[in-house]
């Protein structure tokens, strides 16, 4: 049986919208009790699944084709669990981390393209990697060096035994990355990076920002590749949720910041 870690909305308020959270390399459900957890506590239905399973090493099209429907059944699996009586609560947004973002935005292709799984109102890809996105081994503390600066994160991290150590030095699929360049969301898109993020390719991300018709870029100052867990995280949960807002308003933020700080 497919198993969620759930976080419900504050008993007695109307839940806003229904998020499946989608971890990527080496992560685990555990690795998003936090951010579940404040988002849940802004009335957000918050679903964690299971990282996608894409095969090891470089699998061929055809192999990520097949894995990559598996998981979007398991997707709609989630979702449909997470119904309440009045069925699911949307908007229904899918929140993907480092390969888990990039499988998320490989099926908004596959579901375009053949009308299968469930399809999101919106999503949220987080820690995108590049091309050439490996650690380039070295020791665990190398390792957390490069996903996070957040002591409480870095803990975590290390006192969860089901953390796979290393997976950062796999390689990103090249089909995966191919197809999630190819899918051209077409559904509003929150894409959150760090400045300081190793395995992100910057230049790309903006180039993939400004092709997207209805997408949003947002690059946190500090930022390392688990910017949904990094010392910023606060500020990140914060900007989802302005994001997920503005799905109810065409997309225009609700708050208008005019400031003299630079």
């Amino acid at each position: 049986m497919t198993e969620y870690t759930d976080h419900h909305a504050p008993q007695g308020l109307r839940t806003r919208a229904t998020v499946l959270v989608v971890p990527g390399r080496g992560e685990t459900r555990h690795t998003y009790d936090r951010l579940g957890r404040r988002l849940a506590a802004d009335a957000y239905r918050v679903r964690v699944v299971d990282a996608p399973d894409l095969g090891a090493g470089n699998p061929a099209a055809g192999e990520l084709v097949a894995r990559l429907a598996s998981f979007d059944a398991r997707l709609t699996e989630a979702a449909d669990g997470a119904a309440g009586e009045d069925g699911v609560v949307r908007p229904l947004v899918l929140l993907g981390a480092d390969t888990g973002a990039l499988a998320v935005a490989a099926l908004l292709g596959r579901d375009a393209a053949s009308g299968a799984g469930t399809r999101p109102d919106a999503v949220v890809l987080a820690g995108l990697p590049g091309r050439s996105a490996a650690a380039g081994g070295g020791t665990w503390e190398e390792e957390l060096d490069v996903r996070t600066s957040c002591p409480t994160h870095r803990g975590a991290l290390t006192a969860d035994t089901r953390v796979r150590r290393g997976s950062l030095d796999e390689a990103v699929p090249d089909a995966l990355l191919a197809a999630a360049h190819a899918a051209g969301a077409d559904v509003p898109a929150l894409i959150l990076t760090g400045d300081a993020d190793p395995l992100a390719d910057h230049d790309a991300l903006v180039r993939t920002a400004k092709s997207l018709p209805r997408a949003r870029l947002s690059v946190v100052r500090g930022g390392h590749h688990d910017v949904l867990n990094d010392l910023q995280h606060r500020s990140v949960a914060a900007e989802i949720v302005t994001f997920l807002e503005t799905l109810r308003n065409g997309l225009v933020p609700l708050v208008a910041v005019e400031s003299s700080a630079w």
